[in-house]
């Protein structure tokens, strides 16, 4: 199958919340509409491999307010995963979608539960990779205040971190478990040059704490207000096998969404990055779409 590379992307920009929001395109604008939100402190180009394989569909990859190109938020502005779901709204009215298909990784995965929880009638089909919603908090609510406010003061005054060379940086990925050909895909969107090397584009207040978290009542209702068919796809060697807290929201998963299917593909959380694996998965998603969406 022939697949268009990754210079073959377009690079799209919006106004969204005042906001310069940034992100790439594949396939044709008469498309299905497709929305692709990226995992924590990644990008659009983590969809490099899997948007260009959906054939038949106009995949726009967002790099959500402050990561990747786009700006970071206002100085009084926090990253709850719930801030992301007006800028996503607004995001869709520019493009003119009345509604889309969300296909999400990890952290977007959360945020795309969210969104299609509280806007079902704006998701068509949700894809969720190695991921589906949030973990449930086993804190209590002031011990989350506290920490919410300690840490965004915190990361307020940090300084964004720097790497003498791009390579420092893909060594550093690695060795936070990312594999070499994950670390070098998502390297140049995520690093800017400086005057000392290379630094990282993303807010670091994205290592705050939340204001608020989610309690497992919350979760459940998420599930269940969710309408649209859902795809979970994970990864074998991904979250599912190494917390034991993630296949139980797996398991609530397929309990409480009304129309839930499941698929395991090889690979580790990154696994839409390699090349056969997207294809498989892009071919999964594709039946899916075929099956559910009317595509």
């Amino acid at each position: 199958m022939k697949v268009e590379s990754m210079a073959a992307a377009r690079d799209c920009e919006w106004d969204v919340d005042g906001l310069r929001l940034k992100g790439l395109a594949w396939g044709p604008e008469d498309g299905l509409p497709v929305l692709a939100l990226h995992g924590w402190m990644d990008h659009a180009a983590s969809f490099q491999e899997l948007g260009p394989r959906l054939t038949g569909c106009r995949v726009v990859a967002l790099d959500l307010s402050g990561q990747g190109l786009s700006a970071h938020r206002a100085a009084h502005a926090t990253y709850n995963i719930w801030d992301d779901l007006p800028q996503i709204a607004g995001l869709l009215d520019q493009l003119g979608w009345q509604d889309c298909v969300l296909v999400a990784h990890s952290r977007g995965a959360n945020i795309a539960a969210l969104f299609a929880a509280a806007q079902p009638e704006r998701v068509r089909a949700l894809v969720s990779l190695d991921s589906l919603v949030p973990k449930p908090t086993e804190d209590d609510f002031v011990s989350t205040l506290r920490a919410f406010i300690d840490q965004t003061r915190k990361q307020q005054a940090r300084p964004a971190r720097t790497f003498a060379t791009r390579e420092d940086y893909i060594r550093r990925r690695c060795e936070q478990g990312n594999s070499r050909q994950t670390s070098e895909a998502l390297a140049d969107r995520a690093l800017e040059t400086a005057e000392d090397g290379v630094r990282m584009r993303g807010d670091p207040r994205l290592f705050a704490s939340s204001a608020v978290k989610l309690t497992r009542a919350d979760v459940e209702a998420v599930l269940r207000s969710i309408q649209c068919p859902v795809l979970n796809i994970w990864a074998k060697d991904g979250v599912l096998r190494t917390r034991p807290e993630t296949a139980a929201l797996a398991r609530l998963g397929a309990e409480l969404v009304q129309r839930y299917e499941t698929l395991e593909l090889a690979g580790d959380h990154h696994f839409h990055l390699d090349a056969p694996v997207a294809q498989q998965m892009a071919q999964a998603i594709l039946d899916f779409l075929d099956r559910h969406s009317g595509r």
